[in-house]
């Protein structure tokens, strides 16, 4: 546990130190870089992140659930994404309409 901790910690601050040196930010964020950036604001505390990039990476029990909010933050960052995938929901769905 130790060790994986320590890991974490490692890959964490080299992820911080590539945010840092990035001429173009919006290329390299994904899910490690809104944690690092909500740590950098005081939402998460730096457990806080390395928490969530384990269960990310162990495939925990929450690891779905962080998985879809990335995916749904992922989406409407990217509008052009959405149309497409709704596009895409549409040309197989058709008229009908959609159900859980």
């Amino acid at each position: 546990r130790k060790d994986l901790k320590g890991t974490m910690e490692i890959l964490i601050e080299q992820k911080r130190q590539k945010l840092s040196t990035v001429e173009k930010l919006d290329e390299h964020m994904d899910f490690a870089s809104q944690l690092i950036f909500a740590q950098n604001r005081g939402d998460l505390t730096a457990e806080n992140v390395n928490q969530c990039v384990l269960e990310m990476m162990i495939a925990a029990p929450d690891t779905l659930s962080v998985t879809l909010f990335f995916m749904l933050i992922l989406i409407a960052e990217h509008p052009t994404v959405e149309e497409e995938m709704m596009r895409e929901i549409e040309s197989v769905v058709g008229k009908q309409e959609l159900q859980s």
